[in-house]
């Protein structure tokens, strides 16, 4: 299979998995402000409203369990990442005062089945 063919069919599942997340989050209540924010420092996949706090969330998702869990992949350099991103989507919106943290949605697209996480205050701020 070609690279071109394997970042499509990456795409189209991490595409999947955030689909699959924003539907679990509104079931549990989250009101959905963005998806796929991008600003200078990067993207995040979704920024939710969750009672009083705004909650950045990064979804991981895998096809197996091959190379772990998929909340794994949300190392130190992802977190000071979304930090980043945080910081200056609450600044651009003037919401520096409100309540905020950072949840994981694991996403697991399995053969027998798929299985959805949310892990909710995943990490704190990193600077």
């Amino acid at each position: 299979m070609s690279a071109v063919m394997k970042d499509m069919r990456r795409i189209r599942m991490g595409k999947l998995g955030e689909d699959l997340a924003v539907a679990y989050l509104q079931k549990a209540g989250y009101r959905i402000l963005a998806q796929n924010y991008r600003c200078l420092y990067g993207e995040v996949d979704i920024i939710a409203l969750d009672g009083d706090f705004i909650v950045f969330i990064e979804v991981k998702s895998r096809k197996s369990e091959r190379f772990g869990q998929p909340q794994e992949a949300v190392g130190l350099e992802k977190q000071k990442k979304l930090s980043r991103i945080s910081l200056h989507y609450l600044q651009q919106k003037r919401l520096e005062n409100r309540n905020a943290r950072f949840d994981v949605m694991a996403v697991k697209l399995l053969p027998d089945g798929t299985r959805i996480e949310l892990i909710r205050n995943a990490f704190n701020l990193v600077l």
